[in-house]
């Protein structure tokens, strides 16, 4: 059992910062974290982070891998990096509608069906399966 005051269930904020481990959930801006939970990040000394997100455009490691490492930036030196973790997520319906019109002004473009597909895709996301992954790497967290 983790000693009081070790770990911190819940969202960004002051009480979050007396943790010394935290697991730290956001979803992806522009291949980043989203602003908020970038402010956040910035204010972690001396703790140790474990990343956890959704992204959009799920279904590649190497893009995930890439998320992460990004993110991780956002985090001053003196705190202590744990393995992170990232699935696919939902996108707002406003990003298909965009898609949908790009697809209209180039009509059989590749790109943009298979970014509607991959929209469609993630609409299911985070699944059952990405749920038990997620449960597993918490698990072999130091807790």
């Amino acid at each position: 059992m983790p000693e009081a005051g070790r770990v911190f269930f819940g969202p960004p904020g002051e009480e979050a910062l007396s943790a010394s481990l935290l697991c730290v959930g956001f979803w992806t801006d522009k291949g980043l974290c989203d602003e908020q939970t970038a402010f956040f990040l910035g204010k972690l000394h001396g703790k140790q982070v474990a990343l956890f997100g959704t992204a959009g455009f799920g279904g590649d490691q190497g893009y995930f891998d890439s998320i992460l490492a990004r993110t991780k930036t956002q985090l001053p030196a003196d705190n202590i990096l744990l393995p992170g973790f990232m699935c696919q997520g939902k996108m707002q319906p406003a990003v298909r509608e965009r898609y949908e019109a790009m697809l209209r002004q180039s009509p059989g473009d590749k790109r943009m069906t298979d970014m509607i597909e991959n929209f469609d895709r993630a609409l299911t996301h985070p699944n059952q399966a990405d749920i038990a992954r997620l449960r597993e790497w918490a698990a072999a967290l130091p807790l």
